[in-house]
């Protein structure tokens, strides 16, 4: 049953539409990411969730409750932003307990609240100590014990682990997860990092200029994209220009070798398209799949636990595959000539032979 809906959502400024048509419903104790490139509108949307921006347009409602025009302060809802914003005079215990002296609580209750959530966030003996006084991933531990004290309905994050180093955003991530887990509650989380999105998330909403791309779990986000942006953005991807042979056999050329993909092709013989393929679908040899391709190495990189090589397959067609590092194995020298294969289930045909680049580069661009 849906506990969190938000229904046809619009946002503009002036003349620019910040968000257009958004539509989501989120079961109670689920944890949504909404994920996509600097401005496309998915933290104009949290913010309206949490009533700090009105929607031009639709309405939000929490437990069947709208909420679409209520103050930030009439909605039971927590938020942890990005840049911690705890109170620097004040101590850690006072920060963590802050909105329930604002609700009025009882001190005995507001002591034992602050103590069980700095036991939750494992800082049990900080409550003395000042934000100043403490790491970044310490401080935002704070802010998210902050924002549960209030037992909020929903809890917001807006790209809270941006700012810290990248072993300290792995080790939180996995305490946000269980914590929320452990808690049950609905959960909207903003990100543009794509492995943050897919480990935290239960479904993903991928958004570009203001638009819903794709709503899905994770594995469905990754293995079958619903539009270019989606294929394009998340993840590595390998695009490569090709021309239709036979499109009722699914039949495309790339760089004069044919390959087959996994169903019929909605266009016309000798049409150009863009054939979009996973680094990790890839194998060195034929025993990958039915799909041969045969190229020059032009590149070969150790990446710890994965070498990616770079096969040159055309004059404008490379691809490049990901193996597990096996000392045991000699890696492809450069300007090898090798045969790669993979199966037609891997592939995925976009139109056009020029959408599919433009999309990953603005994308990335915007990043």
């Amino acid at each position: 049953m849906s506990y969190l809906v938000l229904q046809g959502i619009q946002k503009r400024f002036g003349t620019t539409i910040a968000v257009e048509d958004f539509n989501l419903s989120a079961a109670k104790g689920e944890f949504v990411s909404f994920l996509g490139p600097s401005g496309c509108g998915k933290t104009t949307t949290l913010r309206m969730i949490a009533g700090f921006e009105p929607p031009t347009a639709g309405s939000i409602t929490v437990d069947g409750l709208d909420i679409t025009h209520r103050p930030p302060n009439r909605r039971n809802i927590g938020m942890v932003f990005q840049s911690y914003a705890l109170f620097p005079n004040m101590t850690v215990a006072d920060n963590v307990g802050f909105g329930l002296r604002v609700r009025k609580r009882p001190k005995a209750e507001i002591r034992k609240r602050v103590a069980d959530l700095l036991d939750l966030i494992n800082l049990p003996d900080k409550g003395d100590r000042y934000p100043w006084q403490l790491s970044g991933g310490q401080q935002q531990r704070v802010a998210l014990a902050r924002a549960l004290a209030i037992e909020p309905e929903v809890l917001l994050l807006d790209e809270p682990l941006s700012a810290l180093d990248a072993k300290i955003r792995v080790a939180l991530r996995r305490e946000i997860r269980s914590i929320q887990r452990q808690l049950g509650i609905t959960t909207v989380y903003v990100t543009h990092d794509q492995e943050e999105a897919m480990s935290l998330s239960d479904r993903v909403v991928v958004m570009s200029e203001g638009r819903i791309e794709q709503i899905g779990p994770p594995p469905e986000i990754y293995n079958f994209p619903a539009t270019p942006f989606v294929a394009s953005f998340v993840g590595t991807l390998n695009l490569l220009p090709a021309k239709v042979v036979d499109a009722g056999s699914g039949i495309v050329s790339v760089a004069g070798q044919q390959i087959r993909t996994p169903k019929a092709i909605t266009t016309d013989p000798d049409r150009s398209v863009t054939v979009a393929l996973r680094p990790e679908a890839v194998e060195i040899g034929e025993a990958g799949g039915a799909n041969r391709l045969t190229g020059r190495v032009e590149d070969v990189s150790f990446l710890g636990s994965i070498v990616r090589t770079r096969v040159r397959v055309g004059d404008d067609a490379s691809v490049s595959l990901d193996q597990f590092n096996d000392p045991a194995l000699a890696a492809a020298a450069i300007d090898d000539t090798i045969t790669i294969s993979f199966p037609p289930e891997a592939t995925l045909v976009l139109a056009g032979a020029a959408s599919a680049s433009a999309t990953i580069e603005e994308a990335i661009a915007e990043v």
